[in-house]
C-alpha cells in the first residue's frame, strides 16, 4: 500500500502531456498542470483556432490565458525529486497529445483501442468491452481509432452517411438520397467501397506489377552499367597497348633511319676524308716540284743547267680529274623530305580514320535515343565549333574569319591543286566531322545551300554525285530571301517557315535524325529527315549564284 501512494504522488506531479515530472510547472484556469513548455506547444498548435482547451478536461478558454509558474508546485516536484522518485512510466495506457483518446473516459482519458462507426464514439479496452459481449453491438463496425469520426456524420441531417452518391461523387445520409439528391445515382457506401476496393486491388496490381518490372530494369540497367565499364575498361587498355606498339614502332623507325643516316654519314665523310689526304699529298709533291724547277731556272752555269733539266723536267699527270665534280648541295635533306611525306600521308590517315574511331565510340549508346531540344538552350548543349576545310574549297570562294565564312568571288583564288577539292560547283565542307549529337548555326546572305554530307562527295566529277542534294550522299536545305526548298537525290521539297537570315542544323547520328531551323529570337522547326547515316557526315556550304553572297559558321556561346 505504501507503494501504491507512493505511485499515486508520482502520477500526480507528472505532466499529462509528456509524461514526464512537471518542468516549470503551470496551473491553468480549469486547474490541470502541466509543464510551461508543454502546455505552451499545445496552445500554439491552437492559435488558429482562437480558442484554447485544457488537453485532459477540454475545457475551453478565451482569450488564451496567461502562464505563470507554480512556485508551490516546483518546490513539491524538487521535493520529489530529493526522496529519488523518477518520472512516470513511460507508458500507463494513458492518452498523450498524438493519440486518440476514449470518448466515455472521465478526468485523466486513456488510449482508444477501437473507433465504432455505429456510435461514431471512441473506446479504450475497459469501455469497449461492452462491444464484445452485448448482442445489442453486434452488427456495430468497429475500427482502428480514428479522430475524425465525425466526419462520417452528414452536417445538414445530422445523420450517419451510409450512402454514396456516384452522380457527385460523395457521401450522404439517406435524408440526402431523398432530397437534394433525388434522382441521382446512389448506393450503400458498402457497395461503393466493394467496387471501389476491387479498383484499389486493380490499382495494387498493376502498381506491384510496375514496381517488378522496374527492379527488374534497375537490374538490367545495373548490369548494363557493369558491363559497359568492363568493355570501356578493356578498350582503354587495348587501345593503350595499340597505341603504345604505333609508338615504338614509329620510334624503332625513327631510331632505324638515325642510324641508316649516321652510318651513310661516317661512309661518306671518310671518302671525303680519304680523297681528301689524296690531294694533300699531290698538292706537297707538287709544290717539292715546283722548288725544285724554280732552284733549276736560278742555275747561271749553262752546262749544269742542260745536265739537270731532262731529270726535273718530267711531270707525271694525275690520274684524278683535275676538278672535283660534286652534286648538287642536298646532302640529306631528300631524306627530310622523305620523312615528312611519310608524316603527311599518316597524318592524312589519322584524320580520316580518326574520324571512324569518335564515331564509333559515340555509337555506344545502350538506351533509347534522347528526344530532340525544345529550347534554345538545349540545343547550345550540342553545339560544335565548325570550320571550313580549304581542301575542299572551290577556287572561287573566298575563306575568311578563321575558315568559318565563306564568300563567293569574281577571281578564283590561288589554292593548291587536292583531290578532294570542289572544281564543278562552288561548294565546301566543313574540316571537323559531325559526331553523335550535334549543332550548328549558319548565318547566310542572298542565297546559300546548308548542307550535311558524306566526305566523299567532294573531288567527284559528275553533277549528281557532287552537288549537294542532287545524290543520296547528301542532304540540302535552299536559302533565299523567297523561302526555303529542301533537296535530297534530286528530290524537291518545297518548306514552309519564317524568313531569317540564320539557319540552325540539329543532328543525331546514330538516331538518323537531321533538322533545319529558322533561328530568330525563337526557333521554328522548317523540316526533318529520318533515316540511317551510313557514313560520317560532315556539314556544308553552297554559294552558286551572285558575287558577294556569303555564309559562315557562327560561334555559339
Amino acid at each position: 500500500m505504501a507503494q501504491k501512494g507512493v505511485q499515486l504522488d508520482q502520477e500526480t506531479f507528472s505532466c499529462s502531456i509528456c509524461l514526464d515530472l512537471l518542468k516549470d510547472p503551470v496551473t491553468i484556469p480549469c486547474g490541470h498542470s502541466y509543464c510551461m513548455n508543454c502546455i505552451k506547444s499545445f496552445w500554439d498548435e491552437e492559435d488558429e483556432k482562437k480558442i484554447h482547451s485544457c488537453p485532459q478536461c477540454r475545457q475551453t478558454f478565451t482569450p488564451r490565458p496567461v502562464l505563470v509558474k507554480n512556485t508551490m508546485l516546483a518546490a513539491l516536484v524538487e521535493e520529489l525529486k530529493k526522496t529519488g522518485l523518477q518520472a512516470a512510466p513511460a507508458d500507463h495506457g494513458y492518452a498523450g497529445p498524438e493519440d486518440v483518446a476514449c470518448d466515455v473516459c472521465t478526468g485523466r482519458k486513456l488510449k482508444a483501442v477501437k473507433s465504432c462507426l455505429i456510435c461514431l464514439v471512441s473506446y479504450c479496452d475497459k469501455h469497449l468491452q461492452p462491444h464484445y459481449e452485448f448482442p445489442a453491438f453486434e452488427n456495430h463496425k468497429l475500427v482502428d481509432p480514428s479522430e475524425k469520426l465525425q466526419e462520417n456524420i452528414c452536417s445538414r441531417h445530422d445523420e450517419l452517411m451510409k450512402m454514396f452518391c456516384r452522380t457527385d461523387q460523395q457521401c450522404i445520409c439517406y435524408l440526402c438520397s431523398v432530397d437534394e439528391h433525388k434522382g441521382h445515382d446512389t448506393v450503400s457506401a458498402a457497395a461503393e467501397r466493394t467496387e471501389r476496393q476491387r479498383e484499389l486491388e486493380l490499382s495494387r496490381q498493376q502498381i506491384q506489377q510496375r514496381i517488378q518490372d522496374r527492379e527488374r530494369d534497375v537490374k538490367v540497367l545495373q548490369q548494363e552499367a557493369e558491363a559497359i565499364n568492363r568493355s570501356a575498361d578493356k578498350a582503354v587498355e587495348d587501345s593503350e597497348k595499340i597505341f603504345t606498339e604505333l609508338i615504338r614502332l614509329i620510334e624503332k623507325r625513327s631510331s632505324g633511319v638515325k642510324q641508316q643516316i649516321r652510318s651513310q654519314q661516317k661512309t661518306e665523310v671518310s671518302r671525303v676524308k680519304e680523297l681528301q689526304e689524296k690531294l694533300e699529298q699531290e698538292i706537297n709533291e707538287l709544290k717539292r716540284k715546283d722548288a725544285e724547277l724554280k732552284q733549276l731556272s736560278h742555275t747561271e752555269d749553262h752546262n749544269q743547267f742542260l745536265r739537270n733539266y731532262p731529270s726535273l723536267s718530267g711531270f707525271s699527270q694525275s690520274t684524278d680529274s683535275s676538278s672535283i665534280n660534286i652534286r648538287p648541295l642536298r646532302y640529306f635533306e631528300d631524306v627530310t623530305a622523305a620523312v615528312s611525306e611519310v608524316r603527311d600521308k599518316l597524318q592524312d590517315i589519322l584524320t580520316e580514320k580518326w574520324t571512324n574511331i569518335l564515331m564509333t565510340v559515340t555509337e555506344v549508346d545502350v538506351l533509347l535515343p534522347q528526344p530532340e531540344p525544345k529550347t534554345k538552350a538545349g540545343f547550345l548543349k550540342y553545339s560544335q565549333e565548325i570550320t571550313m576545310d580549304p581542301n575542299t574549297a572551290h577556287t572561287r570562294l573566298l575563306l575568311s574569319e578563321g575558315n568559318r565564312k565563306a564568300t563567293l568571288m569574281s577571281q578564283r583564288q590561288s589554292y593548291p591543286s587536292h583531290p578532294e577539292r570542289f572544281t564543278t560547283w562552288c561548294q565546301v565542307l566543313s574540316r571537323e566531322s559531325l559526331i553523335g549529337r550535334c549543332y550548328l548555326e549558319v548565318e547566310w546572305r542572298r542565297r546559300v545551300y546548308v548542307a550535311v554530307a558524306y566526305k566523299n562527295i567532294s573531288g567527284a566529277e559528275r553533277l549528281d554525285e557532287c552537288v549537294f542534294g542532287l545524290n543520296n550522299k547528301s542532304w540540302a536545305l535552299n536559302c533565299d530571301q523567297m523561302g526555303y526548298t529542301f533537296w535530297y537525290n534530286s528530290i524537291k521539297t518545297p518548306v514552309s517557315g519564317p524568313q531569317s537570315s540564320r539557319v540552325g542544323v540539329y543532328l543525331d547520328h546514330s538516331a538518323g535524325i537531321l533538322s533545319f531551323y529558322s533561328v530568330s529570337e525563337t526557333m521554328t522547326l522548317l523540316h526533318r529527315v529520318q533515316t540511317t547515316f551510313t557514313q560520317p557526315l560532315y556539314a556544308g556550304l553552297g554559294l552558286y549564284w551572285h558575287v558577294g553572297d556569303t555564309a559562315e559558321f557562327c560561334e555559339l556561346k
